[in-house]
């Protein structure tokens, strides 16, 4: 709960001052560089550090006898005014003690005169000048939040600087910039903050009070002698007034850093002082960090971190706009749920996992309800629960799961419900998945509900860990969950450009095949994505590998918004798309022999791999098809083709809609002994095709296995003997 204060806190305060800060920012910079530019290119003088007034007033006076006054400003340039031998007025930067005249003070240009004006008060006078004082104060809340935020994302103070984990870039750099430029941007923040509160007398200075010195010396000193003046270093005077004439009522003022003095020309004594308060020491001192006009290193510093808070404003918005990216969209109410998906996340990534899930539970036309563990109720109608929880800081809930536990002894379930959960995070954290686990076996404690699955932990967003867990779901499960990689990746990459060869259309039949040529490297088995309607939704079709091209096997659909797309397409018509790399379905290098099942459409990637097999690997293919029409003759006369080539062991296609039909299935069961047998000695299955045709050759599998080889499906499947891609 306090994390979430913190971060909503600090939310609230960046959008609140958005515009006054986008605008300090830049003008900051701006003047941060001006400060850098200043400082570097005013004159040297060596060994400033080391010359006293006494050195300073001694040699100007010889060469400027009617000197009046000299400054030192922020950039150590001293510049002397008065009046020169014809009596003319001067004022030039010179050397404090040969009198060298150096360079003309140049004034200010136009334009950062205007920035300066901009940055301290909008053009708006005084209100400008409250709001961008305030502003700073919220600045310095903006860091102190977020300093807050990042020690609990660090797991305590003692981690501050340890390395950062993160999601995505935008995070892991506003986290990691944050913690670099954590002091300077504290000290702009400070600062500002304190000018502001002196200016508007939120803290008040205490008038300034002259204290006298009764003068008891007769003894006369030269100027080179004064012992006030030996003491005291030209770095730390900021202006120096000198007597307009030798009366000995005309008296030196020195303004030093921390102090006002009169001194007696004549006889050296400190005639008066005006002690600085503290708060006008600090206002110096403030006014010097802010602007960094002191210091070019500092000023570069300040501008690189003003720069920054652009970079913070951008990626912090990338942050929250990535943790509400993804809607929650319900078309049930949660008491017609059949299944509910609750999800804890804290950046977003886990909430994308369950949206995905969830969607593929809506299109199988089940009853699935979406919401945050924060949200938990009563489900009457509810079968099953689904938790996926990523954990935050030291094993703790993340911000929309902090109610859960309660809520569940809130709200007891009356009916048997089957529950899973997946935890989310990293395992470069102690507490990895910590929170997840909690939940799990909380749910175990609960009446009612029993483990459908054990739980699973995914590490750093890991979509082949995801999968596992997605194929693990599907072995127990009557809904089959798509086990492609690529519909879980967040962020897609660039589409390339294909060129269609051919698009080979049969008059009685719905299926085609569609060459392209591309020079992306790809293997039959991997994926085809594309995107008919130009947004994200894509879709998948598994390739085969031909003669060097890539070829599709599609079915035509009325409806169908990618069959009807590629069914347009024309000979030497380009499409954008990408190829999605499916390890899990290549031909395994080391398998001996290679067993291929499938149905329809799902003979494309097949067919490419008889075509590659040219080291004459053992393939036996099994396939069913509704029809012996046009297009099945066509595969037949290849498969005959390349077994002449020895590059297919042996074939069998089944036909369900033709004179004494039969189903894969049977096939499967008439090469029980075959199929047996090459399993025990290693051989591959490879299933391609529709979801009920791979549950259904499952079915019949595991009958065969545990009647000639006393093993399970599942033991195989331990073994990556089994490989499916089925849609």
């Amino acid at each position: 709960m306090t994390k979430s204060v913190w971060r909503f806190a600090h939310l609230v305060l960046a959008i609140f001052s958005f515009l006054f800060l986008l605008i300090a920012s830049v003008t900051g910079t701006i003047l941060a560089v001006d400060a850098a530019y200043e400082k570097t290119s005013a004159p040297s003088i060596e060994n400033f550090n080391q010359i006293t007034v006494a050195q300073s007033i001694t040699g100007l006076r010889k060469v400027f006898p009617e000197i009046l006054e000299l400054n030192i400003d922020a950039t150590n340039s001293v510049i002397a005014e008065g009046f020169n031998d014809e009596g003319e007025d001067f004022k030039a930067i010179v050397n404090p003690v040969t009198g060298e005249i150096l360079a003309q003070p140049k004034p200010k240009s136009e334009f950062i005169e205007w920035v300066t004006s901009f940055h301290r008060s909008l053009f708006l006078h005084e209100t400008g000048r409250f709001i961008v004082g305030f502003v700073s104060f919220l600045l310095l809340l903006i860091t102190i939040s977020g300093t807050v935020l990042i020690i609990k994302r660090q797991l305590g103070i003692r981690n501050f600087f340890s390395k950062v984990i993160s999601d995505f870039s935008a995070q892991y750099f506003h986290v990691v910039a944050g913690r670099l430029l954590l002091i300077p941007i504290l000290i702009i923040s400070l600062t500002g903050s304190y000018l502001f509160m002196l200016r508007f007398d939120v803290i008040s200075k205490p008038e300034l009070v002259e204290i006298s010195h009764e003068s008891n010396s007769t003894e006369e000193f030269s100027l080179e002698d004064i012992p006030v003046f030996k003491e005291t270093l030209l770095s730390d005077v900021t202006k120096i007034e000198f007597p307009f004439s030798d009366d000995p009522e005309e008296f030196f003022r020195i303004k030093l850093k921390d102090k006002e003095i009169q001194v007696n020309q004549i006889t050296g004594e400190i005639v008066s002082e005006i002690i600085y308060p503290k708060e006008t020491v600090f206002e110096t001192l403030s006014l010097d960090l802010h602007t960094g006009r002191t210091n070019a290193v500092w000023a570069i510093i300040l501008g690189i971190a003003s720069l920054n808070i652009l970079v913070f404003i951008y990626t912090g918005f990338v942050i929250t706009f990535k943790r509400t990216s993804v809607k929650i969209k319900n078309k049930f109410k949660p008491t017609d749920a059949e299944i509910v998906i609750l999800v804890g996340s804290e950046g977003g990534s886990t909430t994308y996992f369950a949206n995905r899930i969830h969607q593929q539970f809506l299109n199988s036309g089940k009853k699935s309800y979406f919401a945050t563990l924060n949200e938990y109720q009563q489900f009457p109608k509810a079968s099953e629960l689904i938790v996926l929880a990523s954990t935050y800081g030291l094993g703790e809930a993340p911000s929309n799961a902090g109610q859960f536990k309660k809520l569940v002894a809130k709200f007891p379930q009356s009916q048997n419900i089957h529950f899973s959960v997946l935890g989310f995070g990293s395992t470069k954290y102690a507490d990895f998945c910590a929170f997840a686990f909690e939940v799990d076996t909380m749910l175990t404690q609960q009446n009612n509900f029993n483990r459908k699955l054990q739980i699973h932990t995914i590490n750093k967003k890991s979509v082949a860990e995801f999968v596992n867990w997605v194929n693990a779901y599907n072995e127990i499960s009557d809904i089959k969950i798509e086990n492609v990689s690529a519909i879980y990746q967040m962020k897609l990459p660039k589409l390339s450009k294909f060129t269609v060869l051919e698009n080979k259309k049969n008059a009685n039949d719905s299926v085609f095949q569609i060459s392209l040529q591309t020079k992306k490297k790809f293997q039959s088995g991997d994926l085809l994505a594309i995107y008919p309607a130009n947004d994200a939704q894509e879709r998948l079709y598994s390739i085969a590998k031909v003669n060097g091209n890539l070829q599709l096997v599609v079915k035509l659909h009325e409806f169908g918004l990618g069959s009807q797309f590629l069914h347009r397409l024309q000979k030497n018509d380009q499409l954008k798309a990408r190829i999605i790399t499916n390890e899990h379905f290549h031909v395994p290098t080391d398998a001996k022999s290679v067993i291929m099942i499938g149905n329809g459409t799902g003979i494309a990637p097949f067919l490419g791999m008889i075509n590659e097999n040219i080291s004459h690997k053992e393939m036996h293919l099994f396939v069913g098809f509704r029809h012996r029409n046009e297009t099945v003759l066509g595969y037949e006369a290849f498969a005959k083709s390349h077994q002449e080539k020895k590059q297919l062991t042996d074939f069998t296609f089944a036909f369900s809609r033709e004179e004494n039909p039969k189903y894969v299935m049977q096939i499967i069961e008439e090469q029980a002994q075959l199929i047996a047998d090459k399993l025990a000695v290693g051989a591959v299955i490879m299933i391609c095709g529709s979801l009920k045709m791979q549950k259904d050759v499952e079915v019949v599998l595991d009958k065969i296995v545990a009647t000639h080889n006393d093993k399970s499906l599942t033991f195989y499947k331990e073994q990556n003997q089994i490989k499916t891609d089925c849609y």
